[in-house]
């Protein structure tokens, strides 16, 4: 009857609740406008460069094929965890389901998976650009392209599938509110009634293994790029790489040292208010951030930006003028 009681009381945990954000009033009111508008930025900057990618024929290249996926991942990964913070925020509805922190959490690590095998690609895109550039449209192929593309998005989804199943297939039977603004893999594996470490051992092995896999593999490209270039010794040499790269190896600076302090370590180390800071900078700031480096750093991107912004404003402008024209005599 005592076995009974405990398997019932280690699955009663149905939803959980955030605590990571502040109870005044004030404070809750300005931290959802600062919210707001950086996931509205955020927004605007990803959709534009996606329209700007897929209407401009000067970035039909693969650079831009690539950047246009990060752009979405830029879009999803804020638009996963940011709603329901906004609404906890302003409406105090700061539950969730245990499905739905499921969901939450496999969609967020999905993304975040996905990022880190798309910037390995960007890497190697980048690497037979500089390296290879007569054989550069030969070796990235439209099939190639697309080939790539799909295996880092099946690679991050397999990736969140596993942690995932980790993490949520634990005993939850007491306490149920997470000190986050939406389901990680630290807090949830925190509130967890059974022993974490050997699945913490495997998440840490596997998160290890496949993110090293991605950093050498980043790393390497970037080696080869510095001695073509150290090789050729050319005047603008440095100029024209800085330009082509400068953009993706800040990316991946930014990217990398935020994900790393989140997620490469013990959850004995977890500090709720550490985290909160960092994982703010890299679902957040970062997606804020990604199209504005890219924008500013590239001519092309500069370009293809005007003139969609010119083809906005002249059609809003003709839709003003028609709504202002008198209609005709019938």
């Amino acid at each position: 009857m005592r076995d009974k009681t405990l398997s019932v009381n280690l699955s009663t945990v149905s939803e959980f609740v955030f605590v990571g954000l502040s109870d005044a009033p004030e404070i809750r009111l300005l931290l959802f406008v600062l919210f707001l508008l950086i996931y509205l930025a955020t927004m605007a900057g990803n959709i534009t460069l996606l329209i700007a990618i897929s209407t401009d024929s000067h970035l039909h290249s693969p650079m831009y094929f690539f950047l246009g996926n990060l752009s979405l991942l830029d879009l999803l990964c804020p638009t996963i965890t940011v709603p329901k913070m906004l609404g906890a925020l302003l409406l105090e509805h700061k539950e969730i389901s245990f499905s739905g922190c499921l969901f939450q959490h496999f969609s967020l690590i999905a993304v975040v998976g996905t990022e880190i095998f798309l910037l390995t690609v960007m890497a190697y895109d980048r690497y037979v650009a500089v390296c290879h550039p007569l054989r550069y449209p030969s070796i990235m192929s439209t099939k190639l392209c697309a080939q790539l593309a799909t295996g880092t998005w099946a690679t991050g989804f397999l990736n969140s599938l596993l942690h995932t199943s980790l993490v949520f297939t634990l005993s939850f039977c007491g306490p149920n509110k997470i000190q986050q603004y939406y389901c990680d893999i630290p807090p949830v594996l925190a509130l967890s009634c059974s022993s974490t470490h050997s699945r913490e051992l495997v998440i840490l092995l596997v998160a290890g293994v496949l993110g090293s896999g991605a950093c050498v593999v980043t790393v390497v490209s970037y080696i080869y790029i510095l001695l073509e270039i150290l090789a050729r010794n050319s005047p603008g040499i440095w100029h024209k790489a800085f330009s082509t790269c400068g953009s993706h190896l800040t990316v991946v600076c930014l990217f990398y040292g935020t994900t790393i302090c989140t997620y490469v370590r013990p959850s004995s180390t977890y500090s709720p208010q550490w985290d909160r800071v960092v994982s703010m900078l890299y679902g957040m700031l970062t997606p804020l951030l990604n199209p504005i480096i890219y924008s500013l750093r590239n001519k092309e991107v500069k370009c293809a930006l005007k003139r969609v912004i010119s083809q906005v404003t002249r059609a809003l402008m003709r839709q003003e003028n028609l709504a202002q024209s008198p209609p005709s005599a019938g």
